[in-house]
């Protein structure tokens, strides 16, 4: 196990005029034996920070240490890690046992440690039956496991997994991120998982890494980042469905437009204030809306009115648990998540509620969150 730190990281890959960062002042410690993610669209530079880490790519700027050494110039062998890919990357002709213990083969390991090895990997991912087969004859999700193992069996300080799963099935995918996290707990190795999948990002790291255009945007814990966005990016990319955003005007204590209104809190009042913004993002998660009653809502900090936003329905999505409802208000289009068996057709008009210590507000100049206090001492950094 080790402490990964990257200080000032950049990669440019230079071109004609120069170039440009493709990943920027990239910044972070890490726990030892933490699991941390990097989240983001294709293109935020997620992968290319990991194959940096794993020296796959070489920094032009900045430092990576592991276990406190500087392993810039260090080549990817002697950086003991292990790294699992997309693609698996298995060889066809051997066995899955030779598959497992072939980089211990190389480092010429006595053959009764590298048996030993196999066999220990083997049960603690549950394979102890495939050893003898081939790649070929195995399902995605059993391939998966012997990659996992292959990197088990090295005992690395830390491990790189660069979207594993995304070659799986839906279903298959949920049972394998449940069982990388078991095998994370037992191991305690040092881990870094990419993904471009925020629901596995949530559900998997103990803190997360949300990139942009090769820049950190913020680094939290799971509920920190849904909680206390650090801005309108973050807020619109961590939650499933994602967050609605209506451009309000500010005026003595509410924000406002056409089709809603809303009270704010003294907490986000003063924020709003204190920035002199006229007007602001104002953000609403699809599970924080709820059917308004006919009695008004009133602000927490005794402003009178209701806290309402009313459109009409242009899309319902029937689940079950829960109804998906796309309404229209004003030139926007907002989602709501309402109770499953709800009687809602397309031309209702619907009126929705949400509490004022729900509302997400962010600068319109520099997207930035406004008035939002966070609850937790967990580490976090934000960029942008």
């Amino acid at each position: 196990m080790a402490i990964v730190e990257l200080k000032n990281v950049a990669k440019n890959y230079g071109g004609a005029h120069g170039g440009s960062n493709a990943v920027d002042d990239f910044n972070l410690t890490t726990r030892d034996g933490e699991f941390v993610v990097l989240v983001g669209p294709s293109g935020c530079g997620k992968s290319t920070t990991m194959r940096m880490i794993a020296g796959l790519e070489r920094n032009t700027e900045g430092e990576i240490l592991i276990g406190g050494k500087d392993v810039s110039q260090v080549p990817p062998k002697e950086r003991d890690i292990a790294m699992v890919f997309q693609s698996y990357a298995l060889y066809p002709h051997m066995s899955v046992a030779e598959n497992m213990g072939f980089s211990l083969k190389l480092k010429k390991r006595p053959a009764a440690e590298i048996r030993a090895k196999i066999d220990e990997a083997a049960q603690t991912l549950g394979i102890e039956h495939l050893l003898a087969r081939k790649p070929r004859e195995l399902s995605g999700g059993q391939r998966q496991r012997v990659a996992l193992g292959r990197a088990i069996v090295r005992n690395p300080q830390v491990f790189l997994m660069d979207e594993p799963l995304s070659n799986l099935d839906a279903k298959l995918r949920v049972d394998m991120r449940a069982e990388i996290v078991k095998l994370h707990q037992r191991l305690k190795v040092t881990t870094f998982y990419v993904t471009h999948d925020q629901v596995e990002a949530m559900t998997m790291g103990e803190r997360i890494v949300v990139m942009k255009d090769g820049r950190i945007q913020q680094i939290d814990t799971p509920l920190n980042l849904y909680d206390y966005p650090a801005n309108r990016f973050v807020a619109g990319f961590i939650g499933n469905p994602s967050m609605n955003f209506l451009r309000a005007r500010y005026v003595d204590g509410t924000v406002s437009g056409e089709g809603y209104r809303f009270a704010l809190d003294d907490a986000r009042r003063q924020a709003v204030e204190a920035s002199g913004a006229g007007e602001v993002w104002v953000g609403l998660r699809p599970e924080h809306l709820t059917l308004a009653s006919d009695a008004t809502t009133a602000g927490e900090s005794g402003h009178a009115g209701p806290n309402r936003v009313e459109g009409t329905v242009d899309v319902v999505e029937t689940l079950g648990a829960v109804t998906m409802v796309q309404l229209r208000v004003g030139d926007a289009t907002l989602t709501a998540q309402l109770p499953g068996h709800q009687p809602v057709a397309f031309g209702d008009t619907l009126s929705l509620t949400c509490t004022s210590d729900r509302l997400h507000l962010f600068d319109v100049e520099s997207d930035l969150a406004l008035g939002q206090s966070r609850a937790s001492a967990a580490p976090a950094t934000a960029a942008v």
